[in-house]
């Protein structure tokens, strides 16, 4: 077989993931086309249940597609697991180690997997862990914790490294510490596939992003390109004292006004030119005799784009059905 070292890093086509359900299969992939360039750091977004995870375990060789091509690093699973797992570096959305190894032992595990790799002690730097190489990981930190599992994924110097939400549930800083190693691979030429459910993190780190949704890619380009398809480059957001249902549609009208929508607490509305849609606002608020309680104004953001697309935020915390039906599928495997 002959491979193309200037093909695609991650190449998938009309993939395709099925779960049993009671009555009919539960779909958490549904016909997904994704091509990922080499070195470059490729982020997935979407909210919870979108099908996120599934892609990225099929990907990863962790879960077998119902139907679909994958290739990674111009591979198969079905032909070339070994050669492809020795190229690869994971980090799970959950990650469990011993308690009462240290840093080292631990890393010492996971280096003897590869024929090749970094130095163990190259793999704690690359995550500025030098100090607590020998502390037991059950004296770390969650943010610590976290960039342990990093270094795991880094400690064979894979091709690519898949991050699965590696900063959920971190503090600012510790975020701060991973989007380093992040931007540090991409400097050494690496390709990262990162999943996230934070705008700020995908906007700063991602070269391109591709928003999913019911198993679906439903937009793809470079954050800039995205931000840019949605027309305004502003947002204002407010909310009215009293509040009473009002038709979002009355603000569409206003001057330099392109989209409006009902929030939960209160109104959005995109706008081209900040300093002609809010007198336009507070105008046609003063008119009809409704107060503010608040008002903001911001840029433009994935979070909107994404609000655009689906009529849903990012972080929903709403599960799918395909993320049900993949719980309910692994218990029944583990009865098993």
């Amino acid at each position: 077989m002959t491979i193309d070292a200037n093909g695609p890093a991650i190449l998938a086509r009309s993939l395709r993931k099925e779960y049993p359900g009671r009555d009919a299969p539960v779909i958490a992939v549904d016909g997904l086309d994704l091509e990922i360039r080499r070195g470059e750091c490729f982020g997935l977004l979407g909210p919870n249940g979108a099908g996120k995870t599934t892609t990225v375990e099929i990907l990863e060789g962790l879960n077998q597609p119902t139907s679909g091509l994958v290739e990674v690093l111009g591979r198969s699973w079905d032909r070339d697991a070994p050669a492809i797992r020795e190229r690869i570096g994971v980090t799970l959305q959950e990650t469990h180690f011993p308690e009462k190894e240290s840093v080292r032992e631990l890393l010492t595990v996971f280096r003897s997997f590869y024929a090749r790799g970094l130095d163990v002690d190259d793999a704690i730097a690359r995550v500025s862990l030098e100090s607590k190489a020998d502390a037991l990981l059950d004296q770390l930190s969650g943010g610590q914790r976290q960039r342990v599992a990093v270094a795991v994924g880094l400690v064979g110097d894979p091709e690519i490294l898949f991050l699965d939400e590696p900063t959920t549930g971190l503090d600012p800083q510790s975020r701060r510490q991973l989007w380093d190693v992040i931007l540090d691979l991409k400097a050494r030429g690496r390709t990262v596939l990162l999943t996230t459910h934070y705008m700020d993190e995908a906007e700063r780190l991602c070269d391109r992003v591709a928003v999913v949704d019911r198993g679906k890619i439903i937009a793809q380009g470079s954050p800039a390109e995205l931000i840019a398809r949605l027309g305004g480059e502003h947002v204002v957001e407010f909310a009215l004292v009293e509040e009473a249902p009002t038709d979002p549609a009355v603000f569409t009208a206003l001057d330099s006004v392109l989209a409006a929508r009902a929030e939960a607490d209160g109104y959005s509305l995109t706008v081209g030119e900040p300093h002609r849609a809010l007198p336009a606002l507070l105008d046609a608020l003063e008119e009809i005799e409704r107060p503010l309680a608040r008002l903001t104004t911001r840029h433009v953001g994935l979070e909107d784009v994404f609000v655009a697309l689906t009529g849903r935020h990012l972080r929903d915390d709403q599960e799918s059905d395909g993320d049900a039906g993949r719980r309910r599928f692994r218990r029944k495997s583990r009865r098993r």
